[in-house]
């Protein structure tokens, strides 16, 4: 249902819904896609529904779970809230009117911080002019690669507090990219079996676009067989800015 969380950048986890289908090369070594597959053998009662095998897998079928939609009024000690760590809340299996209850809950709980982070951008700014917007809520695009840089485009059209880019699994360099209207960037390389490497000159050209554009810049991990197999230094240190909600980019 809800978390703690060893994803550095955030401080819990929250799953109104479950389950996914892939869409781009960023998805191929899924971790979620890999975790539902334990936790259907291990019984959890969420992850019994299979998806599709050519593009989800045993346990991933995507799920509803209303029983979840209160759990935040719950905690007392403000948190960030990483938002559906194993689904996306924008897939197309995912009703409009569900989405409207899950920013409702986030809207009722002002002492957290919110981030929602989507492969989906065509769909989420589609559907953003019926959605009310809370201001504890964060929106990001995963762009792995150049060829996804559109999402950064789509995310730029939602009235969101605060945007941001995940650069997770980065695959390539993203040459070109524009984070004028964004207010942190993430970046990472991949983890897990079957991790494709990560170049040092993709990793710092984002630090130093961000540093241009005034983004808050965040490395999670250089990656390898596991997420802190390689660490995450860069270039002597480690870098964990967060954004400042208080000047965040129109």
């Amino acid at each position: 249902m809800a978390d703690g969380s060893a994803i550095e950048w955030t401080e819990a986890t929250w799953n109104p819904t479950t389950g996914c289908d892939q869409v781009s090369r960023g998805c191929d070594n899924c971790y979620a896609l890999r975790l539902a597959g334990r936790l259907k053998a291990m019984g959890s009662p969420r992850y019994q529904l299979d998806g599709d095998p050519r593009t989800s897998g045993p346990g991933f079928a995507v799920q509803l779970h209303p029983e979840t939609l209160d759990v935040p009024k719950r905690w007392k000690k403000p948190r960030r809230v990483f938002v559906n760590s194993m689904s996306d809340l924008f897939h197309a299996r995912v009703p409009l009117d569900y989405v409207r209850r899950v920013f409702a809950t986030i809207e009722a709980t002002p002492q957290h911080s919110y981030q929602l982070l989507t492969k989906r951008s065509t769909r989420l700014r589609r559907v953003a002019p019926a959605l009310s917007w809370p201001s504890n809520l964060w929106v990001g695009v995963s762009v792995e690669s150049a060829e996804q840089l559109a999402r950064i485009q789509d995310l730029t059209a939602v009235p969101a507090a605060v945007r941001f880019v995940s650069a997770e699994p980065l695959l390539g360099p993203l040459t070109g990219i524009d984070l004028t209207a964004i207010d942190w960037l993430i970046a990472g390389g991949e983890s897990g079996q079957g991790h494709r490497s990560v170049a040092l000159d993709w990793v710092r050209d984002l630090r130093d676009e961000s540093a241009r554009a005034g983004t808050a810049f965040f490395f999670k991990q250089w990656g390898g067989r596991t997420p802190k197999a390689g660490g995450r230094v860069l270039d002597g240190r480690t870098w964990d800015e967060m954004p400042a909600l208080a000047t965040a980019k129109g």
